[in-house]
């Protein structure tokens, strides 16, 4: 078989690098735990012997990835990361240029908005802006959700090419876990999305709100983002929400201008980075 012809899976096992591989387990375990563990720890973790990870740990704290707490010996990363990923992130872009739209938007339909991308096939929320109401929803800011069963991933989902749009249900557990009949709903309700342009659901997380959100760029945009409203209601039902819709479009498509992303007259969309 052609390399091209290679799965991912299958080019990662013939280009195996056994010492890269334990750098990443161990950033990859850390990040996930969010708490500082010992080598000892690690190694039951990862299933490795515990001297297997002591050359790799000294590294990556000599090289500033991680940190060791000199009276628990438990390590942790540091904020290296962040810090590389902020350097060469788009998105520090877009939510720059993205928040005094927001902010006019909360102002003016006193309702809490958020701002998220698809990031390693989950949500991941970017930004918010709070309602100025003494109640509100909101949502944490770095925290990642689930495509499928909310709002804003199914919107997203809805501006992905149908060749990656398949790549990532291919991918998710959580869809595998559907019975046919659930798909086929879940991709009639994905289709409907991509036909009128914006999504809506109420009382999906909680009996009492409704999100409505549409999208920031366009469907041919190297980068696509939701702008959300998480709304309170007062019943199922209630469709105060739709008055939502039209201050949704004119935040969004400011934001999509301001940054660049929309389609210029030569039909390529322009790239985030290079917005004024």
């Amino acid at each position: 078989m052609s390399e091209k012809g290679l799965s991912t899976d299958e080019r990662r096992r013939k280009y195996l690098v056994p010492a890269l591989e334990k750098g990443l387990d161990i950033i990859e375990y850390l990040a996930d735990q969010a708490v500082a563990l010992t080598q000892s720890q690690l190694a039951r973790a990862l299933d490795r012997q515990p001297n297997e990870l002591f050359r790799m740990l000294a590294c990556l704290e000599g090289r500033g990835f991680v940190c060791r707490d000199p009276t628990s010996g438990g390590y942790s990363l540091t904020l290296k990361l962040f810090q590389l990923a902020r350097i060469h992130s788009p998105y520090e872009r877009l939510v720059a240029t993205a928040r005094p739209f927001m902010r006019a938007l909360a102002d003016e339909v006193r309702e809490s908005c958020h701002l998220t991308v698809l990031q390693s096939d989950a949500v991941l929320v970017l930004a918010q802006e709070e309602s100025p109401n003494p109640f509100r929803l909101s949502v944490e800011v770095g925290s990642t959700h689930s495509p499928i069963r909310t709002n804003s991933g199914r919107l997203l989902l809805a501006s992905l090419a149908q060749p990656a749009l398949e790549g990532l249900l291919g991918r998710s557990d959580e869809w595998a876990a559907l019975t046919p009949a659930e798909q086929r709903k879940k991709r009639e309700r994905i289709a409907a999305i991509r036909r009128d342009g914006h999504a809506e659901s109420i009382s999906e997380r909680f009996l009492g709100s409704a999100d409505m959100g549409v999208l920031i760029g366009s469907l041919e945009a190297p980068l696509t983002a939701a702008l959300t409203i998480a709304t309170l209601i007062e019943a199922d039902g209630d469709a105060r929400h739709e008055r939502l819709l039209e201050p949704l479009h004119r935040a969004a498509d400011a934001i999509s201008h301001a940054t660049g992303l929309t389609l210029g007259l030569s039909g390529e969309a322009a790239d985030v980075s290079a917005a004024a």
